[in-house]
């Protein structure tokens, strides 16, 4: 049996996350699949993969066989591009993992951009504020906010987000404009249920120092997109990520207030394992990312 073909099976089933996918892919029964997987674990002397019933499990063995298999495959394949077509193209599957809110705003619509530009690579975007295990859920890479906690993974900064406390022009009609941060407790604040898991109260920075302010308001909710129609409806302050609110205040729909104590900004990564070779089709997407948040007028 062809060496190249069973890695290549191999590569598309941890991929597709079942050998029944690998198989419609390819267009064989599910057993010529099952059969191409049996003599590369055989060959090699290794179990590769845990096979239930229900899903795909990669050995320890088989994460970093995985890894080899996909830069031989991403290098053949951009050998035949640069024959054929005049040029290296990117190809494959691309696994994304993003926070629910952002990558819908901000991740999602730029998928559909690169793989217009690209249509030999094929995307799963799984949006889930839970931080993944790239290595053992199969991710090519993950965007995420905010400090990054210390760990094996390479981090790529694709710009920076900035929180803003803000409030619409008819509540500020209704209510004096805060100058002070001992003026929140005169105003209802919109905040984040005590069930939801982040960092209660809002950061500033005064004299220097970073200070976390607690506030209180007739109404809060465990989900921030809540927070922000209701902010826009008028309802009272609140304390959103500037990618949440930038076109809201371009538009007049929000007006900042205390810009003098906003904390410092944090950071968007695009974080990965560490590769010999990172595959083109991830070093063009994350290389996307960065472009275009980039661009002076994207956050609004």
């Amino acid at each position: 049996m062809d060496r190249f073909k069973q890695i290549e099976t191999f590569a598309t089933v941890v991929a597709r996350g079942s050998l029944s996918a690998a198989a419609q892919l390819e267009g064989v029964a599910p057993a010529i699949i099952g059969r191409r997987i049996d003599a590369l674990e055989e060959r090699l002397g290794v179990k590769l993969l845990v096979r239930t019933t229900r899903r795909i499990t990669l050995t320890f063995e088989g994460t970093a066989f995985l890894e080899d298999c996909q830069r031989i495959l991403n290098d053949m394949h951009n050998a035949e591009a640069s024959v054929s077509a005049g040029g290296v193209k990117a190809s494959g599957h691309l696994r994304v993992s993003a926070p629910a809110g952002f990558g819908r705003r901000h991740v999602a619509p730029l998928v559909a951009a690169f793989t217009a530009a690209h249509p030999d690579v094929t995307v799963t975007l799984d949006l889930s504020d839970r931080l993944v295990d790239l290595v053992n859920e199969g991710f090519d890479c993950a965007v995420r906010l905010g400090e990054l906690p210390d760990s094996s993974l390479v981090s790529l900064r694709l710009g920076e987000n900035r929180r803003v406390c803000v409030g619409a022009p008819a509540y500020l009609m209704r209510q004096r404009t805060p100058h002070t941060l001992a003026d929140l407790a005169h105003h209802n604040c919109l905040a984040l249920a005590a069930s939801a898991n982040q960092q209660r109260g809002w950061v500033f920075e005064q004299d220097g120092k970073v200070v976390t302010i607690k506030v209180a308001g007739t109404m809060e909710c465990s989900d921030g997109a809540v927070l922000h129609d209701w902010c826009l409806a008028g309802h009272g302050l609140a304390w959103r990520s500037w990618w949440e609110v930038g076109a809201d205040l371009a538009a007049g729909r929000l007006v900042t207030v205390l810009d003098a104590f906003a904390a410092p900004p944090i950071g968007i990564h695009a974080v990965f394992a560490q590769r010999r070779h990172l595959p083109l089709r991830v070093r063009l997407f994350l290389d996307f990312l960065k472009d275009t948040y980039a661009q002076p007028n994207y956050w609004g």
